[in-house]
C-alpha cells in the first residue's frame, strides 16, 4: 500500500509529465469589459490613424485630468503577443496622463480584429476632429489598400459622403511637402484639394500663406491657368510705392500689420491682421471709440 508521500511523489510526476492545466482568460463581453489597471501596461496603438499630438494640447488636456481624473476610459485590446495592452481609442488621453502623473488608468477591454481597431480608431478621431484631413486620408487610404473597401462602403462604415471621402483621399496626390502644410495647419484642405495635380503646387501653397489668400481666390487663379510666377510680377507691379507707405503708416499707427489689396479700378480692401481677441477688440476701440 502506497504511503501518502509515495501518493504524492507519483500524482507530481504525472502532472509534470502532461503539464500543469493552464487557465484559459475568459472570453470577454462583445461591448468589452472596464477595468482599471496600471498605465505602465498600456502601449500606442500601431493602426492609430493620428500621429500629430500637439505639445499644447497635450499640456491642456494633462492640467484638464490633474484636477478632474481621467473621466473617459480609454478603449484597448489584450496583447497576447508582448502582453498588456494596445491602444484602440484614446492615445491622446494616455500620453496627457502620463504627464499629469497618473499610475492607473480606466480602460474598456475588447476583442478587436486589425479591421476593426483601424475602423474604430478612424472613426473616433473623425467625429472628435482630432485628425488633420492628411492622416485622415491615409487611414481611408489604409483601409481600401488593406481590407479591399470600396470607397461607398467605407462612406457608409465611416457616416460620411462618398464625395468628402474622394476629396480627402485626393489630398495625397499633392507633393509630400505641400502635405506637410496641411499637417501643420498652415494649409486648409480646401485650399490643398485646389493644387491638385499642378506641377506649381509647392510654388503656389507659400504664396497662398503668404498672400493670406481665401479658397475662392485660390481655386479662381487655379482655374485662370496663370503660373505662381506671372500672378507674382502682377501683384509686385500693382503695389505702388504710395501704397507701400500708406501700408507702412496705418502699421505703425495701429501696432498691426495692415495690406491694402487693390480691386479693379480705384476699388481694392483694406485688411488689418489681429493674433488674439484683445487686438480684435483694440481693433474695435479704435474704429468705434467706445468700450463695450
Amino acid at each position: 500500500m502506497a504511503t501518502p508521500l509515495q501518493k504524492s511523489r507519483l500524482g507530481r510526476g504525472l502532472a509534470s509529465l502532461i503539464g500543469d492545466p493552464v487557465l484559459a482568460e475568459p472570453k470577454l463581453p462583445a461591448e468589452g469589459e472596464q477595468r482599471v489597471v496600471p498605465i505602465d501596461q498600456l502601449r500606442g496603438g500601431k493602426l492609430n490613424p493620428r500621429r500629430e499630438f500637439r505639445e499644447e494640447d497635450l499640456a491642456e488636456l494633462a492640467d484638464s485630468i490633474r484636477q478632474r481624473g481621467l473621466v473617459q476610459p480609454i478603449v484597448v485590446r489584450p496583447d497576447r503577443v508582448s502582453g498588456g495592452y494596445e491602444i484602440v481609442a484614446g492615445e491622446r488621453r494616455w500620453r496627457a496622463a502620463q504627464r499629469a502623473g497618473l499610475h492607473t488608468v480606466p480602460v474598456i477591454v475588447r476583442e478587436l480584429s486589425d479591421q476593426e481597431v483601424l475602423e474604430l480608431g478612424i472613426i473616433e478621431n473623425v467625429q472628435r476632429a482630432d485628425l488633420n484631413p492628411i492622416e485622415e486620408a491615409a487611414g481611408y487610404r489604409e483601409l481600401i489598400d488593406r481590407f479591399g473597401y470600396t470607397q461607398d462602403q467605407l462612406a457608409e462604415v465611416i457616416g460620411k459622403s462618398r464625395s468628402h471621402l474622394a476629396n480627402t483621399l485626393r489630398l495625397l496626390k499633392l507633393p509630400d511637402s505641400v502635405q506637410e502644410l496641411v499637417r501643420e495647419g498652415k494649409l486648409t484642405a480646401g485650399h490643398a484639394r485646389a493644387l491638385v495635380g499642378r506641377e506649381d503646387a509647392e510654388e503656389l501653397a507659400r504664396r497662398i500663406i503668404e498672400r493670406d489668400m481665401n479658397v475662392r481666390e485660390v481655386e479662381a487663379l487655379v482655374q485662370s491657368g496663370v503660373t505662381v510666377s506671372s500672378s507674382s510680377s502682377s501683384r509686385k507691379r500693382e503695389k505702388t510705392p504710395d501704397t507701400l507707405a500708406f501700408e507702412k503708416e496705418l502699421s505703425d499707427a495701429l501696432g498691426l500689420k495692415v495690406e491694402i489689396k487693390r480691386g479693379s479700378g480705384e476699388s481694392g480692401q483694406l485688411v488689418i491682421k489681429y493674433g488674439n481677441f484683445d487686438q480684435l477688440d483694440y481693433i474695435r476701440m479704435r474704429l468705434v471709440g467706445t468700450p463695450l
